[in-house]
């Protein structure tokens, strides 16, 4: 009985695939070995960079958000994820979806798309949703 229940427990926790997180970041901290443990697991882990890229010049702004995928299944992959992008108040200022398609095993994709966001400082990107599904 003991062992039902804590399989019930393990799998009532759940991915928590569900959840916001934060996009990966490519500044360099100071982390424990604790922390790192933390990361992403599993297919979202494939998402290796995501950010915003500010475009802007001569007083146009031009800010687009920029990411990395690389495929660390052994199959042939799509890749679809929602995104918000929210201010220090913890305000929505934009949000999408994205999609990488046709991902080969071990292959590293890279995409952009434009927003509309007025600017990147103290923006902060989440990520809302994340899914890898084979690719045919």
């Amino acid at each position: 009985m003991i062992v039902i229940v804590v399989v019930v427990l393990v799998v009532a926790q759940g991915d928590g695939d569900e959840g916001t997180t934060p996009a990966p970041s490519k500044t360099a901290t100071d982390t424990t070995p604790r922390e790192k443990t933390q990361e992403p697991r599993g297919e979202r882990a494939d998402l290796v960079g995501f950010r915003l890229d500010d475009r802007s010049a001569a007083g146009i702004t031009n800010i687009w958000v920029v990411w990395t995928i690389k495929n660390s299944s052994s199959e042939k992959s799509d890749y679809s994820w929602d995104w918000e992008a929210v201010d220090a108040d913890g305000t929505r200022l934009a949000d999408g979806s994205q999609l990488e398609i046709n991902v080969q095993p071990g292959q590293t994709a890279r995409g952009e798309y434009p927003t509309t966001l007025k600017t990147a400082k103290g923006i902060k990107l989440n990520i809302t949703s994340f899914n890898r599904t084979a690719s045919y």
